[in-house]
């Protein structure tokens, strides 16, 4: 069996443990966001089963105290599953094969943050990626991925959550691969693909009412800003207030008219 720790939150992280364990496949420690940014960390930890002194929180995992843990365990891989943190490049070597991410995008398609929207907004593929990490975003080898329709009726919430159904399902049929300890690693295509950085969504909000569009551009932006969290969502202004727009597209059954 693999020796491993995970790094991550949210539920598809805990999905994610749920299966290895399911496997058999005990994590040696723990890698959780500090408690501002953490939505599951209470949860990976009793999960886990782990003592406190396995437990890295927030950037305890890249000072000297917790390399020095991760280095003492004998780690085949370092399981990334949505965890928030550049991972530094005296941690990633510190498994024996590597440190592994599920990211949802189809890489080097939206490399970086806010993926199903700037699928949307940039029109290109997506879907879900376990790739190995390294000194860039998102740039490591590939191991598995597999694609995802963009639907014309998806907005970015409806997108991330058949992304995640989608990669709970990838990192299970990768598991073999990671178990054999010689999984594929295919390079990513040098100069082609996206990244954004995480602010970047910010600058799309805003919608100017006096400025002509194709109504295929608002529409996307629109579906593109309608995420699980309203603070999120497009807006404008009018007469000192504010208002948030989102968008539900329901798509007509055949036959309906």
């Amino acid at each position: 069996m693999i020796r491993y720790a995970l790094a991550g939150d949210r539920q598809i992280a805990v999905d994610c443990l749920r299966f290895m364990l399911d496997q058999g496949a005990k994590p040696e420690a723990l890698l959780l966001p500090s408690p501002d940014r953490a939505t599951h960390g209470a949860h990976l930890r009793d999960l886990s089963g782990l003592p406190d002194d396995r437990v890295l929180i927030g950037p305890e995992f890249r000072q000297p105290g917790g390399i020095e843990l991760l280095g003492s365990l004998d780690l085949d891989y370092i399981v990334g599953v949505h965890f928030p943190y550049i991972i530094p490049t005296e941690v990633l070597a510190l498994p024996r094969i590597g440190v592994l991410n599920l990211h949802p995008a189809l890489l080097p398609y939206n490399r970086g943050w806010h993926t199903p929207s700037w699928a949307i907004i940039d029109q290109t593929p997506f879907g879900a990626t376990l790739h190995f990490m390294d000194s860039g975003l998102d740039t490591g080898d590939i191991v598995a991925q597999v694609p995802l329709e963009v639907r014309p009726d998806d907005t970015a919430h409806t997108l991330y959550r058949r992304a995640l159904d989608l990669e709970l399902e990838l990192f299970q049929e990768a598991w073999p691969l990671l178990l054999s300890g010689h999984p594929p690693r295919t390079a990513q295509p040098g100069g082609s693909g996206t990244r954004h950085d995480r602010s970047e969504l910010g600058a799309e909000r805003r919608l100017d009412l006096d400025r002509a569009l194709p109504v295929g551009e608002v529409l996307r932006t629109l579906r593109a800003l309608t995420t699980g969290d309203p603070d999120e969502a497009a807006y404008f202004e009018e007469a000192g207030r504010r208002y948030r727009v989102q968008v539900v597209i329901t798509p007509e059954e055949p036959g309906e008219a």
